[in-house]
């Protein structure tokens, strides 16, 4: 199975940065595409950013020009640079990766416990 953990949450300034980090690591295949969501208290779980095995991205329309997300294959990790917080980006943020296990066909979705931002005005 492929496993997740992110770290990097923390308490910050508006306008601060913050860097969070997603490792998978399992008996893993293949790593595809890989990304983060966030999920604000009473709020529905939103794509923040994802990007593909092949470097494509995509982000939520309110993190355009201020969040970055990268990976890094060899060590199968995904990145999330986020710039000019905001309170509003407030959230428990889970790192997610479609895997496919050694031994195994399917491409899954994994998902990593999240990992909360706090951004005080």
């Amino acid at each position: 199975q492929v496993q997740l953990v992110g770290s990097g949450g923390d308490l910050v300034q508006a306008g601060g940065s913050l860097r969070l980090s997603c490792a998978a690591s399992g008996s893993i295949f293949s790593i595809g595409a890989m990304g983060w969501y966030r999920q604000a208290p009473g709020k529905q779980r939103e794509l923040v950013a994802a990007v593909t095995s092949g470097g494509s991205t995509n982000y939520a329309d309110s993190v355009k020009g201020r969040f970055t997300i990268s990976r890094d294959n060899a060590k199968n990790t995904v990145y999330l640079q986020m710039n000019s917080l905001k309170p509003e980006d407030t959230a428990v943020y889970y790192c997610n990766a479609e895997g496919v296990v050694a031994g195994t066909a399917p491409l899954m979705d994994y998902w990593g416990k999240g990992t909360l931002v706090t951004v005080s005005s």
